[in-house]
């Protein structure tokens, strides 16, 4: 196959995979609101491995002193 031959038919598969792309697409959202979305979740996993973290540790009034 000659080259530009080639180079015609990987334009135009190019361009329809574009367009079939452009269907798929996701809406942006801004940079910020993905950041606090992200720090809201990072910080209810934090809760939930603290509260998990206390609930198995021995409490104080186990321990006896002599």
């Amino acid at each position: 196959m000659h080259a530009d031959v080639h180079h015609l038919l990987h334009t135009a598969r190019a361009s329809e995979l574009h367009c079939r792309a452009t269907a798929f697409r996701l809406p942006r959202t801004s940079l910020r609101s993905r950041v606090g979305w992200t720090l809201v979740e990072v910080g209810l996993r934090l809760t939930q491995s603290r509260d998990t973290a206390a609930t198995s540790a021995p409490r104080a009034s186990a321990f006896r002193t002599a």
